[in-house]
């Protein structure tokens, strides 16, 4: 009898909807400071994940989430900087 492997799920900081790992995208704040997307999942640092919307990454940085979940000041520009990568990330997934 082979057993059934379970998906990693992750909760996203926007919305608090529970969604598979792969199909959210991680936000992750480098040993050095620096906040950036991280497409593969496997960089070092501090990670929070967020849906593929716009939305929730507006909800999640206008509510302090983001900062929090990732322990640093975010600066008014770096979350627009985010949403057009999150946009660009979300397009080549649908692709």
């Amino acid at each position: 009898m082979t057993k059934e492997r379970r998906l990693p799920e992750r909760q996203c900081i926007g919305c608090g909807e529970r969604k598979p790992k792969r199909e959210l995208i991680r936000i992750v704040r480098s040993p050095d400071g620096e906040v950036s997307i991280d497409p593969t999942g496997k960089k070092s640092g501090r990670g929070a994940y967020i849906c593929k919307k716009r939305e929730c990454l507006g909800r999640a940085a206008k509510s302090g989430r983001l900062a929090r979940s990732l322990a640093c000041e975010i600066p008014p520009g770096l979350a627009e900087g985010l949403t057009e990568e999150i946009e660009k990330c979300a397009e080549t997934n649908e692709s």
